[in-house]
């Protein structure tokens, strides 16, 4: 859009072109999605009114176009040694969607790149003239990676939020975002684990305490609260004066291990931390490494004879033993499928498992006695094939029992639907004996029953005589 903005005012200067034509053509420049932004003085023809804009061309036609933006973002990358002396490149990030590598000595573009969003924290590892990762966090909450070679930037993290900070730990990276989540993903872009805080985030900051050969991450938080995080524990923490708006560690002066602060107010602190600090164990939410729990000694009682000679027995006979309890499981299961082939030829299933007659039965027994009420609920689990001519008949023992009535006919067995049928049900017998009653489900025109259940009866009371 530069080069064809330029053309389109050079004509214009030339007279080549009237005003209109030139409206027109830097107006569909404009609407060209794929296009680069029109420079300030383009834009500001556009929002001249129709009679201003001779004037406008005549005043400004002989200006240069140029396109000013301004820097979001900033960072450093070791050019061709990894010392902390050596010459570093300057990356910066620019509203105009563009990321640009700098020459640390001629000051001349190494890489201009181009981006979907406006880039808003950049993070970088490796040497510009070896080979090198640089992680853009955008305003549109996705997070960049561009690599050496690589002419278009590669997508790796989608956020659901707008981002706070960005920080590389070793191999991992660690994300902090608007929504108060601080999440740490791999390499592979996997994520490791997720921190939520109640308090909205600030600033993030990495900390390198190369001493101890510690790492971890610095979270600024509004309640005026820095935190150090290992992983997902947290090792300590630090009140401080004001909410931070910038955290960074490193060397201060003659001291290497310095928090330099700066706090929403614009004031300025500088933390030192100690020498003997003890960074191994964390204070709040966990600790790392093992647990303390696991080095108490436990209560073991004391091997007695009998556990002895039980364990030489096992050492002595454990083929034996696990050939008894093999046999013993492929017994258990024969006598299971036995069981399950015998129910399902006597149809002692609650459920059918026919496909011409597809029924499902339940039955329950109410009251103490002698009086019982049985309740037996049938349902077609067809999906749209009624059932017509369903019965039900009763069998038990007519000493101990009698029934209200024994033959039960069932009305149009509609699919979905439940139907209950109620029988009365008299113990004859005062002695306690219990039996069992059998319920039989037919089809008309079928001779074998479709269902069958075994109501077990329960001991019935004595009768109370008036």
């Amino acid at each position: 859009a530069v080069v064809s903005t330029q053309s389109t005012g050079e004509q214009a200067k030339n007279d080549k072109i009237d005003v209109q034509m030139l409206y027109d053509m830097l107006e569909s420049i404009k609407n060209d999605s794929d296009a680069v932004p029109l420079t300030p003085l383009s834009c500001k023809f556009l929002q001249t009114s129709l009679h201003q804009r001779a004037h406008f061309v005549a005043v400004y036609k002989d200006n240069p176009l140029k396109r000013q933006t301004v820097i979001t973002s900033l960072d450093t990358l070791k050019k061709s040694h990894a010392d902390e002396d050596a010459i570093s490149c300057l990356i910066i990030g620019t509203e105009n969607r563009e990321l640009f590598i700098l020459d640390p000595e001629a000051f001349t573009v190494l890489v201009r790149q181009s981006l979907p969003s406006e880039p808003v924290f950049i993070r970088s590892t490796g040497l510009y003239d070896v080979d090198y990762r640089i992680l853009v966090a955008c305003r549109n909450g996705s997070v960049l990676v561009l690599k050496k070679g690589l002419n278009t930037p590669k997508f790796c993290i989608t956020l659901n939020s707008h981002p706070v900070g960005i920080e590389r730990l070793g191999k991992n990276i660690v994300v902090a975002t608007m929504d108060n989540v601080l999440m740490c993903y791999s390499n592979k872009i996997k994520s490791l684990w997720i921190i939520n805080f109640d308090q909205q985030i600030t600033c993030i900051a990495a900390m390198d305490y190369k001493a101890k050969t510690f790492k971890g991450v610095l979270v600024g938080l509004s309640n005026n609260e820095i935190r150090l995080y290992r992983d997902k524990f947290l090792i300590s923490s630090l009140a401080c004066s004001d909410t931070p708006a910038m955290l960074q560690f490193g060397r201060y002066d003659r001291e290497d291990s310095s928090l330099v602060v700066i706090t929403k107010s614009g004031g300025l602190l500088v933390y030192i931390l100690k020498r003997n600090t003890d960074l191994s164990q964390g204070v709040a939410t966990g600790s790392v490494g093992p647990s303390p729990q696991q080095y108490t000694k436990l209560n073991v009682p004391r091997k007695t004879k009998t556990f002895v000679e039980q364990t030489m027995r096992e050492r002595e006979s454990g083929v034996r033993m696990h050939r008894q309890f093999q046999h013993d499981l492929y017994k258990l299961r024969l006598t299971t499928a036995q069981h399950f082939v015998q129910a399902l030829q006597k149809k002692m299933t609650p459920v059918s498992v026919s496909s011409s007659a597809p029924l499902k039965i339940a039955a329950n027994v109410q009251g103490i006695g002698p009086m019982f009420r049985l309740t037996i609920e049938v349902m077609n689990t067809s999906s749209s094939v009624p059932i017509m001519g369903a019965y039900i008949m009763l069998v038990t023992n007519e000493t101990l029992y009698v029934l209200e009535k024994c033959y039960i006919a069932l009305p149009l067995l509609v699919p979905g639907l439940s139907y209950t049928v109620n029988v009365m049900v008299r113990c004859t017998s005062e002695q306690g004996v219990t039996d069992s009653i059998n319920v039989f489900v037919y089809v008309k025109g079928r001779s074998a029953a479709a269902l069958t259940a075994q109501i077990d009866m329960p001991a019935s009371e004595a009768m109370i005589v008036g």
